[in-house]
Order: structure tokens, then C-alpha cells, then sequence
């Protein structure tokens, strides 16, 4: 960004908060963001909204990107469609108030002609108040890393899950092999006292004789 009253005071910053558009083109873009023509035509629903202080078509301007609320009404594919035929070589929707710097990634099928990206609220709304206040903000996208926020959250999600099913996979082995072990030493304590009972029994039944001198046994 560049103070446009004092082009001696400016500043930068690089962070991955933006995500592509699904039907986006996947390539790198750079350009002066540009607001829609007054504070109730930010969504860009209207098919009257214009960008007035877009830079002039000519070869030595500079591209410029079209910086959109979401919301208003219309589809992500009419801001970005209407962007595109009023001469934005990108379009930048920020999301709804309220939702911080989450993103998501948009669907906006017919209108794949120019970069489409979303990036958070709180953003948004930072590069909103440093150009209502005059400054010329230029923003740089590029190709980053394949991966947002809201795979973040499935990426948590999917381990917890898996996490939970191991968990359980364990804890249920565990119980089946103590079930098991205890079964077995039920039944080895039931057979033994099974082997005691018939040993007694057959002891019982023995004959008992005492043998004299003179019996044919003693010879």
C-alpha cells in the first residue's frame, strides 16, 4: 500500500489468506484493487455498479483487481462476471461481517475468465479502510501451498475421528482378549474341580481289606 497523500509512506505484508474461487484460474496475478462506486453498491449485485476509479484501458495502465463484498443478494459468478466485463483482470471477494478471516471455497461456474479469490472479513475490511482513507493498495496473488483453512478443519476432524476408531479398535480388543482369558481359566478351574470330584469318587469305591497271616495273598 502507498499513502496517497504522502507517497513517501508506505508499507507491505505477505500472508497466505486468500483462497481461489473453484472455477478460478490457478495463476499468478498482480494489480491496484479498485472499489465499486459507492458504499451500497460494494456487493456488486447491481448490474449498473461501475468502478470509476479503475485506471484508464490503455496499454501503460496498470491491471486492476476488483475488491467485492459478499453478500447483496447475487451469486459469486455475477461479481466476478461483472468485474470481469468492466475490465478487472481479478476479483477479490471478502467475506460476511462476523466471519473473521474464515474463507471458503467458491463456486462460480460461467464466469472463469479472470482470478477469482476470497479472502477473510477482518482482511477485507482492513484493505477497505486504508483505501477509503486514500491509500493505493496493489496486491500480489499467487500459487501457494494446495491447502486453506477449511481443510485445516477436516484435516482435525479426520484425525479425531481416526484417533476415536483406534481408540475404540483397542479398547475393544483389549476387552475381547480379558473376556477370553478369563473364559479359558473358568473353564481350566471347572475341569479341574470336574477331576477332583471323579478322583474322590473313585477312591470311594475302593475296597478296603485287611490281610492276615495265613490269607492266600500273604502267601
Amino acid at each position: 500500500w502507498e499513502d496517497g497523500g504522502n507517497h513517501n509512506r508506505s508499507g507491505w505484508e505477505a500472508s497466505e489468506s486468500g483462497l481461489y474461487g473453484q472455477d478460478s484460474p490457478l495463476q499468478a496475478a498482480a494489480g491496484v484493487l479498485v472499489l465499486p462506486d459507492g458504499r451500497d453498491s460494494f456487493n456488486a449485485c447491481s448490474s449498473s455498479t461501475n468502478f470509476s476509479r479503475a485506471p484508464a484501458p490503455d496499454s501503460s495502465s496498470p491491471e486492476w483487481f476488483a475488491l467485492i463484498q459478499r453478500g447483496g443478494g447475487c451469486s459469486f459468478a455475477d461479481k466476478i462476471r461483472l468485474a470481469a466485463n468492466r475490465g478487472a483482470t481479478a476479483a477479490v471477494i471478502y467475506n460476511y461481517r462476523g466471519t473473521g478471516n474464515e474463507v471458503l471455497p467458491m463456486s462460480h461456474h460461467g464466469a472463469e475468465s479472470i482470478v477469482a479469490i476470497m479472502i477473510g472479513n477482518l482482511k477485507g475490511m482492513e484493505i477497505l479502510h486504508r483505501m477509503e482513507s486514500g491509500m493505493k493498495v496493489t496486491m500480489v496473488i499467487e500459487v501457494g501451498k494446495k491447502h486453506g483453512p477449511w481443510m485445516n478443519q477436516y484435516s482435525i476432524f479426520f484425525i479425531s475421528v481416526s484417533f476415536f476408531i483406534v481408540t475404540a479398535a483397542t479398547m475393544g480388543y483389549f476387552i475381547f482378549y480379558s473376556a477370553r482369558r478369563l473364559r479359558i481359566a473358568r473353564a481350566q478351574s471347572r475341569n479341574q474341580r470336574q477331576l477332583k470330584a471323579r478322583a474322590k469318587k473313585a477312591i470311594e469305591q475302593l475296597q478296603l481289606r485287611t490281610l492276615k497271616q495265613g490269607d492266600k495273598e500273604t502267601g
